[in-house]
């Protein structure tokens, strides 16, 4: 995560702090505002558009909590960490409630606030990204729905067609299903496609993100809670299963789920009751599960991230989504329904794509899978002038000359031991794409000279 991207707002009445934390951030690389004040934190907070709030709830011209609910009302999306000296559970709870990330007591260890931040400005990031994801999909949602007039499949490669044949053949069940794939391949839109073609469509589907939630809090999202069931649990909450009653319970990456919770879930999955934290009446649970993880099975197994008991248990049916770049057949209707989309809400004519810009769409190893093809279209819409897109209204690593594509490639997961030979010729293809193709910057960025680099890339039969 490249930090000089982000801007950190820092809002404490006590001086010593802010300079410290002023100074420990800035030195991590951060752009750093300060206010000592509720007030001077809101005209920054407009002015400066910063992508994270460190919030000390005891100002002198207002309540925490207030202005805590003032900045998710103004800035939904932004993340805000409590920073105070006033500890309690009701407060940490009050704060996670009204949208802080993470709560956190005075003294802090600056490693741990580093570590918070860092994961703050990840999850804003995968939020933006699945936002973006839920609003840009209906099309492609639509057309993963039965209905009698159902529109031409969007998908065009055998293993996608088959999870089509496959979800037709078990939606109508209430048999439990695991979908395993890479970020951004879309298992949530699988997932709502087997609700939407399930007996219980139309009622709830209710989604909860395991990797959202703090260890602490997931049960009680998950669970529900009574009143008094802990300090600072003020008022009954029916929580997640409850709220799934009758409906569909998805679980997005599944194995970010405590191991201990896991164990209460699967309980929940073979007896179909559960008890909310704190009661002692037993509920039932009446609901259909679907399940993701981003994480290979085999791998989440062997780190102890997913149980193997819950598992076995969810994956009645298991659904591998493949990468966009192993099913190359998908990508021209995808880019045909991602331009009528984009170009209708920009209330532009529908541009074509010239030959030499579609077959860099076609090369490039897509590493983001349908969530970057989508805003890579977006871009390229809007960027494109008198109804074509050539290869310059194309993002900048999708520019890149086709032997440089292999770099993409090489930051992916890879199993096996690679030579050495391998990783120099992966690394100068990477300091190649980074420098698009600048072999004067490449070999400046590898530190040797350019003939050592002209040297080594016919060695590796590099061309470009």
């Amino acid at each position: 995560m490249k930090t000089e991207n982000h801007r950190v707002l820092i809002i404490d009445d006590e001086r010593p702090v802010l300079m410290t934390l002023e100074a420990l951030f800035k030195r991590h690389g951060y752009q750093v505002d300060a206010a000592p004040t509720a007030s001077q934190g809101l005209k920054l907070l407009k002015s400066k558009s910063p992508t994270l709030v460190l919030l000390d709830l005891q100002l002198p011209d207002a309540d925490g909590l207030e202005m805590l609910d003032r900045i998710k009302a103004e800035l939904p999306q932004i993340q805000v960490i409590i920073l105070t000296a006033h500890d309690s559970l009701h407060n940490a709870i009050e704060s996670i409630k009204r949208g802080a990330y993470h709560f956190i007591s005075k003294p802090y260890a600056s490693e741990e606030l580093l570590s918070l931040v860092e994961k703050a400005l990840e999850k804003q990031f995968l939020l933006r990204e699945a936002q973006e994801l839920r609003e840009k999909t209906e099309q492609l949602e639509k057309r993963l729905e039965i209905a009698e007039a159902r529109p031409t499949p969007i998908f065009k490669s055998k293993p996608m067609q088959e999870i089509e044949e496959l979800i037709d053949a078990m939606a109508p069940s209430d048999a439990n299903v695991l979908i395993v794939g890479e970020s951004g391949v879309g298992k949530e839109v699988i997932a709502n496609a087997i609700y939407a073609r399930s007996r219980r469509v139309g009622r709830p589907m209710v989604k909860l993100n395991c990797a959202a939630f703090p260890q602490t809090l997931i049960e009680g999202e998950l669970f529900g809670y009574v009143k008094g069931a802990f300090t600072g649990a003020m008022n009954d909450f029916p929580g997640m299963i409850a709220a799934a009653n009758g409906g569909t319970l998805f679980l997005d990456e599944i194995s970010d789920m405590p191991a201990d919770l896991q164990t209460r879930f699967l309980r929940v999955l073979q007896e179909h009751e559960y008890r909310p934290l704190g009661n002692t009446q037993t509920m039932k649970a009446d609901f259909r599960t679907i399940a993701s993880t981003n994480r290979p099975v085999a791998q989440a197994l062997s780190e102890n991230r997913l149980r193997s008991d819950l598992y076995y248990r969810l994956k009645t049916f298991q659904i591998e989504v493949p990468p966009l770049r192993k099913r190359k057949e998908d990508i021209p209707p995808l880019i045909a329904l991602f331009l009528r989309q984009f170009a209708q809400q920009l209330g532009k004519p529908e541009p074509d794509i010239s030959p030499d810009a579609f077959q860099k769409l076609l090369d490039y190893a897509w590493p983001g899978n349908v969530r970057e093809l989508q805003n890579a279209i977006e871009y390229a819409v809007v960027l494109a002038r008198q109804g074509m897109i050539g290869v310059k209204e194309l993002p900048a690593e999708v520019q890149l000359p086709r032997a440089l594509q292999q770099a993409e490639l090489a930051t992916l997961p890879r199993t096996g031991v690679q030579s050495l030979d391998d990783v120099e010729r992966t690394t100068i293809l990477q300091a190649l794409a980074e420098c698009h193709g600048n072999k004067k910057k490449a070999a400046e960025l590898l530190g040797i000279q350019r003939p050592t680099l002209y040297n080594k890339m016919k060695r590796y039969a590099i061309e470009l």
